[in-house]
């Protein structure tokens, strides 16, 4: 019972912020941005604007290209780092009761900006051992609520934006998920995180702290640059296929630097690297869907193209899948 991606759809806001209007609120220039990041704007949500309706437009687009209704979900994974809520209820709940997908369960996961492949392992294990047909797999972040303003290393890096893919199970075909590979480094755990008021005491209410993203950016950057050949590597030999094979690499749109150093690692062009990053800055767990999207659009992916997702985020966590479009 294999399970394939329908569709996918997403929801960039309309707000467009570039470099050199960022360099209007915070010190930096375009030069410096673009010459470290390879960012040139970003795009963020409109004030009252929550990352469930950011998941609910792009989740009707993708099931509008499937022709999946909401009843005909079985499932709504959100994976996101800046949901409706900390902690409870879940954005995925929010998102079911937005679309009326009355018969689903519904949850967030949380793994940075892995989320995404992520969601896709667990959504693609859930349909084939529960026998279910459609799972809505989002991957939506509202970054600017918990971003720094006044930290110029890390308020330059970031966007908002959701992406939503429909994952489907038919009886007969080739599989379309041909490997997966997921991992964790919980040691570097302080090198990327949200500061929040402790919760060591009880009885002792926390005081008001507004969650904001702190990020050891040198070390997150030896950590991704050191797991994207590794997963590579062991994702072509899960599935027996070589480089060769694979007609785009699609990698969380972190920092072109990374891929940049990455492909030079694996002695690839950056050509077999898609990236967006340069509109859209990093958007965390929305940045693969986002770019399969915009991919898609271009007519860049053909059906049976086998497309490689690698992610790093947060945790510290990692992430590949192989798949056939």
């Amino acid at each position: 019972m294999p399970v394939y991606m329908q569709s996918v759809g997403v929801d960039i806001p309309e707000r467009r912020i570039s470099n050199d209007e960022l360099a209007t609120i915070v010190d930096t220039t375009d030069e410096w941005i673009r010459s470290h990041t390879g960012i040139g704007s970003r795009h963020i949500a409109a004030d009252g604007s929550l990352t469930s309706d950011l998941c609910v437009t792009a989740a009707r687009k993708a099931m509008a290209k499937a022709g999946i209704a909401a009843d005909d979900l079985d499932l709504i994974v959100v994976a996101t780092a800046t949901p409706d809520y900390f902690g409870f209820p879940s954005t995925a709940c929010i998102v079911q009761d937005k679309l009326g997908a009355r018969n689903c369960a519904a949850f967030d996961l949380t793994a940075g900006c892995s989320g995404f492949v992520y969601a896709l392992n667990v959504a693609s294990g859930y349909l084939e051992t529960n026998r279910a047909k459609h799972a809505l797999v989002l991957g939506a972040e509202t970054l600017s609520r918990i971003t720094n303003w006044e930290d110029r290393g890390t308020c330059v890096l970031l966007g908002d934006g959701a992406g939503a893919a429909i994952l489907s199970r038919r009886d007969e075909g080739e599989a379309a998920v041909l490997a997966n590979v997921l991992g964790a480094d919980g040691s570097g755990a302080g090198d990327l995180y949200m500061i929040q008021a402790e919760r060591t005491k009880t009885f002792s209410p926390a005081p008001p702290v507004v969650p904001l993203l702190y990020m050891n950016g040198r070390n997150v950057y030896n950590f991704a640059v050191k797991i994207i050949p590794q997963m590579v590597q062991r994702l072509l030999e899960n599935c027996g296929r070589k480089l060769d094979d694979i007609a785009w690499i699609v990698p969380h749109q972190a920092n072109a630097r990374i891929i940049q150093a990455a492909a030079k690692r694996l002695g690839l062009p950056e050509e077999r690297f898609y990236m967006n990053i340069e509109e859209y800055a990093n958007t965390s767990s929305a940045s693969i869907p986002i770019a399969l999207n915009e991919m898609d659009e271009k007519g860049l992916l053909k059906r049976g193209d086998l497309i490689m997702l690698l992610a790093f985020g947060a945790g510290l966590t990692y992430g590949g899948t192989i798949l056939r479009w």
